[in-house]
């Protein structure tokens, strides 16, 4: 902890990787305080659910938003930030999260779709289709989803399996 200094840390991976529950944790531990990016997208354009906000406006206007969330987070210190699966996508979300620490939750693939099949797809736009069998369906969208993360993904300080 003395090494942090103070500095947030800022989680990243894909959906259903944990995030959110480690990050409490995290938090807890450190006596720092939590924040999901998500979360903070949804208040910041009035709206209940992501899923919300990619069906009404788009993903690229969720991702603007997302990348204010995150400068605004930039500014502040001692917090843990669970952030969107997808946020590592933008360059500048990156030079926000430098600020910090970046740690990657490296969760195996079966494993992801398992997690997300068992809750349902209705919560992760990207996700939601209507499929016979939400483990095939949720594993072949999460690898296509892993094959365009992983270079930005590798961009994270720090890497937890």
């Amino acid at each position: 902890m003395f090494h942090l200094n103070g500095r947030c840390i800022y989680l990243v991976g894909m959906m259903g990787s944990g995030k959110s529950t480690v990050g409490n944790i995290l938090a807890e531990v450190l006596g720092y305080s939590f924040f999901d990016s998500d979360n903070l997208v949804e208040q910041a354009v009035g709206m209940s659910s992501v899923a919300q906000i990619f069906k009404i406006h788009s993903e690229a206007f969720f991702r603007e938003n997302e990348s204010n969330v995150l400068r605004d987070l930039s500014s502040m210190r001692r917090l843990v930030v669970a952030t969107g699966g997808g946020a590592v996508i933008r360059p500048i979300n990156w030079n926000y999260m430098k600020k910090g620490l970046s740690v990657l939750l490296d969760v195996p693939l079966d494993a992801l779709a398992k997690r997300i099949a068992q809750v349902g797809t209705a919560s992760r736009p990207l996700l939601d289709q209507p499929s016979d069998d939400p483990y095939t369906a949720a594993f072949t969208k999460l690898s296509m989803l892993a094959e365009q993360r992983v270079e930005a993904y590798a961009n994270a300080d720090a890497r937890v399996s």
